[in-house]
């Protein structure tokens, strides 16, 4: 937030005083929501709306209230009826089924040379790893996707170590016991982001097994976001990717 840009349009006549005000306090009052239109300032990315749960209607009223400031908008976790809505509304917008995630782009972002890896267990993992994936996308990396190279057959993973090594930050995405992570995890030297997902039979529950197999590896330098959290790990992936 430029305060003196601010008071510099309001002395020109180019901007009203109730519109200097709303950008001055730094969020945008919607009734339901309060829209942080400064976040990107303080965190170098713009808000990024948790979609389930909420109203269309609302979403559709919070992504007005960052397109109108030519923001970048992701929308995460949504259902494909509420994405038919918001791109009737915004015909701009991208939306991909798998991941439940949307995506506007007002803005390139800078470009980033180096990669990130996304490395999935299982084909049935594939809707978190894609999530994973479009979001450090959405950020401007590119990423390099080595899907179904679980422990069950590990020479399919070995087969990609040459494609994983040109990376520099890997995320790994599994469920059942959770052990790909660990594997990855002493192979590269890049940081390892593991990604529990809730993908598994009974004893299982919901993820946790994969969650506290990844909390409790042996493997150096690796770090564990929470089940079924592709959005958090594509996010930090983002971050050190462009450290």
């Amino acid at each position: 937030m430029n305060i003196q840009a601010i008071l510099e349009a309001v002395q020109k006549g180019e901007l009203d005083i109730q519109a200097a005000a709303t950008q001055l306090q730094g969020f945008e009052d919607l009734g339901h929501s309060r829209v942080d239109t400064i976040r990107a300032e303080r965190n170098g990315a713009d808000e990024v709306i948790f979609g389930q749960g909420k109203a269309t209607e609302h979403i559709i009223e919070i992504i007005g209230s960052l397109n109108a400031r030519g923001q970048n908008i992701l929308v995460t976790r949504i259902e494909q009826p509420t994405a038919d809505a918001i791109i009737q509304a915004y015909p701009n917008a991208n939306y991909n089924s798998l991941a439940r995630l949307l995506s506007i782009t007002n803005t390139e972002r800078d470009p980033v040379h180096s990669k990130i890896a996304v490395v999935c267990a299982g084909t049935s993992d594939l809707p978190v790893a894609e999530e994973a994936r479009l979001t450090a996308e959405f950020y401007g990396n590119p990423v390099e996707k080595v899907y179904d190279a679980g422990v069950a057959g590990l020479h399919r993973l070995l087969a990609s170590m040459d494609t994983i090594n040109s990376c520099k930050v890997v995320i790994v995405v599994a469920g059942m016991e959770g052990a790909l992570p660990s594997v990855v995890g002493g192979l590269v030297k890049a940081p390892v982001i593991a990604v529990p997902t809730s993908v598994g039979y009974g004893a299982n529950f919901g993820g946790l097994s994969a969650l506290l197999g990844m909390l409790n590896s042996c493997a150096s330098g690796l770090t564990v976001v929470n089940i079924d959290n592709g959005f958090g790990a594509g996010y930090a992936a983002n971050r050190i990717n462009r450290l």
